[in-house]
């Protein structure tokens, strides 16, 4: 039987930090962010630092990757002797990617490719791709590196908090989760998505503070009695708080297997504004 080699194609809304895709076998098809006078790569030709100047001035259109460099992709991971190819995307019910990634690999010749919808977004479908990526590092077939990961979908969990719903709403991604009235008073919807991968809201708090505390305890929640889980922060323009988080959550949960701690990708950046942050709670046992 021909051994199989295999990589993990990730589109960059799902957050995998650069130092796990530079660590392989990761490659990553970057989103497109779209304005009036230009385009940018998400995550090549514009960073987190960097998107929040430029949607003061205008609040551009994401779009999914470029056909023709997803199959420039294709080709650079079968000329790297690449068998089999497992795509992880972020939640078919927020973007296309996923459809559009599935159909063109349909009609490529040379690799063996399988789509997984994540039903998440961000480091929540990022810490998917990771984990697949995990069981790869450790000679797992390309069945068994499917077939496990699609198994931890539903119990991955991401709980973010943005700082407002303005640019869900501008974005058209809003979902299920219902505008807030009064927001005079400070609250804070607590979002996450929802088995068909839509966001909904989980919680509404009054204030950062409490905001983070409802979040920790939804993760403690989430965890229950399990004893094998991993844990993940993601921020956009709010790293002090965010590294507050991380800490938290290394004290509380001392059992961790990993605290993975990153940046929301610019075209993700777009939807959720500055100041949101992200916690994922992913069981594996």
């Amino acid at each position: 039987m021909m051994s199989e080699k295999i990589a993990i194609l990730v589109d960059s809304g799902t957050d995998v930090p650069k130092g796990v895709i530079d660590n392989g076998p990761f490659f990553m098809v970057p989103l497109r962010i779209i304005f009036s006078d230009r385009e940018y790569r998400d995550g090549i030709d514009v960073s987190s630092d960097n998107i929040f100047p430029l949607i003061q001035k205008e609040l551009p259109k994401t779009s999914l990757p470029d056909g023709e460099l997803i199959h420039q992709i294709f080709d650079e991971i079968k000329d790297q002797g690449y068998t089999h190819v497992i795509i992880v995307t972020i939640s078919s019910g927020l973007s296309g990617t996923y459809n559009a990634l599935r159909v063109l690999s349909d009609h490529y010749e040379g690799l063996t490719f399988h789509a997984i919808d994540t039903k998440n977004v961000g480091i929540g479908a990022g810490i998917l791709a990771i984990y697949a990526g995990e069981l790869v590092k450790q000679g797992k077939s390309f069945a068994e590196v499917i077939s496990d990961t699609e198994s931890k979908i539903a119990k991955t969990k991401i709980f973010f908090n943005v700082d407002t719903l303005e640019y869900l709403q501008k974005g058209g991604r809003i979902g299920l989760v219902a505008s807030l009235l009064g927001s005079a008073l400070k609250l804070k919807p607590i979002i996450s998505c929802n088995p068909d991968g839509i966001y909904y809201t989980v919680a509404k708090v009054r204030g950062l503070n409490k905001s983070i505390d409802k979040t920790i305890e939804l993760v403690k929640a989430h965890i229950g009695n399990h004893k094998r889980f991993n844990l993940a922060v993601t921020q956009a323009d709010a790293m002090e708080t965010a590294e507050k988080v991380y800490h938290r959550l290394r004290e509380l949960f001392p059992t961790a297997e990993n605290i993975y701690f990153g940046k929301v990708s610019p075209a993700l950046s777009v939807h959720t504004g500055p100041g949101s942050l992200g916690v994922v709670c992913q069981v594996l046992d």
